[in-house]
């Protein structure tokens, strides 16, 4: 089963309400923990602190179903989704979000005129290379904008390349590519896409970094 197939029938769970708990498992025996029912829910405890630094267009990558864009929305800002499960986009059109199925890497919306970008829920760790994905978002960015990225705690180990993604159970099916990004690992890889370090932040054992160019 490929990768894409293990999300779409984990928020097809979750939507249903039954739990969508996902396990990424690296070849060096290093295990992420992804849980779709809680990005089912309408509201994350640590996700103000993110959501008062957005003011303007905001792009939400990898919205999964829609929390954070529909949130934007509600409180006033023309905030677009955007993820490559089509069950996830359907989540967030039901939810009431803006979204589109569509590839962080491929034509977008907007390019180069994104006040914000947020790459939350471990979405650093899209196509497994954070420097390649930080770059994608520095020509995404207007000028002035920032990107807000939530990261591994400290003292996580960092990782990226091919994983095997599960909902329970062995390491199984096709390898895609992910990563993991400790938030004391930030710095180099924010520099080698261009992109500075601003501020960090920590709330409700979330941690969090802004970045500008």
């Amino acid at each position: 089963m490929t990768a894409l197939a293990v999300f779409d029938a984990a928020f097809e769970r979750a939507g249903a309400g039954s739990p969508g708990t996902l396990t990424v498992h690296h070849d060096s025996g290093a295990e992420h923990h992804l849980d779709a029912a809680a990005w089912c829910r309408g509201r994350l405890p640590g996700d103000d602190s993110l959501l008062d630094r957005c003011h303007g267009p905001v792009l939400d990558i990898g919205c999964g179903p829609g929390r954070l864009t529909y949130a934007l929305n509600r409180r006033g800002h023309p905030a677009l989704g955007i993820d490559i499960s089509a069950a996830a986009v359907r989540l967030a059109r039901a939810r009431g979000a803006t979204a589109l199925l569509r590839d962080v890497f491929g034509p977008l919306p907007g390019e180069g005129r994104w006040r914000h970008l947020l790459l939350a829920d471990g979405n650093i760790g899209i196509g497994g290379d954070p420097v390649r994905l930080l770059r994608r978002c520095r020509e995404l960015l207007g000028p002035g904008g920032r990107v807000h990225v939530e990261l591994a705690p400290p003292g996580t180990r960092s990782w990226s390349g091919p994983a095997r993604i599960t909902a329970g159970g062995p390491a199984a099916g096709e390898p895609f590519r992910w990563a993991v990004l400790a938030v004391s690992d930030l710095s180099v890889p924010a520099a080698a896409a261009g992109l500075r370090v601003a501020h960090t932040w920590t709330e409700a054992g979330r941690w969090f970094a802004t970045l500008g160019g």
